[in-house]
């Protein structure tokens, strides 16, 4: 495997496909700790090695597994926007996510997020909105899957974050989630 720069570098969005290493954290967090992902969408020029980590993984890797024959997913990176107050009526909890091609087979691809919310009861985040759209590479507002949670109430600060899956059409992808970073907004969720 080749690695071209610390992980502490990919601090605004996950890399992922087969041909890809993800930093360890990149993973979902246990509890309501900060992952600090995709707060700020990026560029195919911000990819350079200095600030991306790439590797060359095959179908005996571990941490992947593919049919045979199947192609692999390239290079592409997960990413969207932090969850927000909505600016239409009524208040809501807001976020987006897309994702961009950066080499490889699929010119499409199914992306889901899920809208989470910590649960103070229990300290857990549990999932209260999801949206999914088969879109084309790219961050455009064509491009981009979109959930929306209204709020329950506006007295109490709740806090907030996405998980963004993308399934590249015809092609096998890795199973990672990008997380958004966490918001306190003045939204309820449950």
């Amino acid at each position: 495997m080749r690695t071209f720069a610390a992980a502490a570098a990919v601090s605004s969005a996950i890399i992922l496909g087969l041909s890809t290493t993800v930093p360890a954290h990149a993973a979902e967090p246990d509890g309501p700790a900060d992952a600090g992902f995709v707060s700020d969408a990026l560029t195919p020029a911000d990819l350079s090695e200095e600030g991306a980590i790439f590797g060359e993984e095959g179908p005996d890797s571990a941490a992947v597994s593919q049919p045979q024959g199947a192609p692999s997913a390239g290079v592409f990176y997960t990413n969207g926007d932090n969850v927000h107050i909505s600016s239409t009526a009524p208040a809501a909890a807001s976020g987006h996510g897309w994702w961009v091609k950066i080499s490889g087979p699929g010119t499409k691809a199914k992306v889901t997020i899920e809208l989470q919310a910590l649960d103070y009861r229990d300290n857990k985040w549990k999932t209260v909105a999801t949206g999914s759209k088969t879109v084309y590479s790219g961050t455009g507002s064509a491009n981009r899957a979109a959930a929306r949670k209204v709020c329950t109430n506006r007295i109490m600060q709740v806090q907030w974050r996405s998980r963004i899956d993308v399934d590249i059409i015809g092609v096998n992808d890795s199973p990672e989630k990008a997380v958004t970073k966490t918001q306190k907004l003045w939204c309820g969720a449950f």
